[in-house]
């Protein structure tokens, strides 16, 4: 009876702590998750109130939907550009802003501000810069890069979203390897030193391989921004111009609630899921992997 009484003591103790959270996740997360699954087995307009049971057709319908599989391929062309140069810029960043300059406290502060600002307000702010500073700047010195708004332009407008996106979590990625960068034991460095190894030998040899763990991380956190990005799409390009940076999240959007294809909608969400899921998991087995081995 007494240890009846503890194991209900310490149940009551965890659900009075842990029940809020659990309650916001299944309520936010799990739930709206599962009627989403359940959602693409039906056809729906979001009005009518029947649902009529299509099985599978709405998976068949994203298999053959076209515009679904470019605006997939261009997001897999746009993560791919942002994952390489998020993590290249954040790495440089880091590195300079933990190499002992005077100042280096401020740079990380005005390095990471960017983050901190909302998609939306980004995505405005430098759809202004694009179209008004930049080919002013361009007219007045002749430079013919900037003399057209790249907004307007089918291949710049992709590179212009790229741009942006760098610049809004390159400082982000930046502390989480600074905090890695830190945690090099200086020991080794030093070891290093003394056996002659200069500064490039030292960060290709000794800093990268024990850099992977905030690899693995900047990575993924990269990754999963670059699927399921929406806010900066929207604010910076609206998917133009003639829908060349729409991207998927922007595609699945506008097929549940701009065309009202509710089923089909949510079945290429779960699609786009699987496809993250998939890449993700892969991504973190081969780090996982890469670790173990430096």
């Amino acid at each position: 009876m007494l240890s009846e009484w503890s194991f209900m003591k310490r149940l009551g103790h965890r659900l009075f702590f842990t029940g809020p959270a659990l309650f916001c996740f299944f309520a936010v997360i799990i739930i709206p998750f599962m009627y989403g699954i359940y959602m693409t087995f039906f056809q729906w307009d979001g009005i009518a109130s029947e649902m009529p049971f299509v099985g599978l057709a709405n998976y068949a319908e994203v298999l053959q939907d076209a515009k679904f599989w470019d605006s997939v391929w261009l997001t897999i062309k746009y993560v791919g550009a942002t994952v390489l140069l998020i993590n290249a810029v954040a790495f440089f960043l880091a590195y300079a802003v933990t190499s002992g300059y005077r100042g280096q406290n401020f740079f990380r502060t005005a390095f990471f501000t960017p983050n901190l600002i909302g998609g939306l307000v980004l995505g405005f702010l430098w759809q202004f810069i694009f179209n008004h500073f930049l080919v002013n700047f361009g007219k007045k010195y002749d430079l013919l890069l900037f003399a057209k708004t790249w907004l307007g332009d089918e291949q710049r407008a992709f590179w212009a979203l790229v741009i942006v996106t760098v610049w809004q979590y390159a400082g982000y990625m930046m502390v989480i390897f600074i905090a890695g960068l830190v945690s090099v034991p200086k020991d080794v460095l030093e070891a290093a030193t003394i056996d002659g190894s200069g500064g490039w030998t030292r960060l290709t040899r000794v800093v990268l391989p024990l850099m992977v763990p905030s690899f693995i991380v900047t990575i993924f956190l990269s990754l999963q921004r670059g699927f399921m990005v929406y806010d900066v799409n929207y604010a910076l390009t609206q998917g133009g111009p003639f829908g060349s940076t729409v991207l998927v999240s922007m595609h699945v959007y506008d097929k549940a609630f701009q065309r009202y294809d509710y089923g089909v909608g949510q079945a290429e969400a779960f699609v786009l899921f699987f496809f993250v899921a998939a890449v993700t998991i892969l991504q973190v087995y081969i780090g996982k992997k890469m670790e173990v081995e430096a």
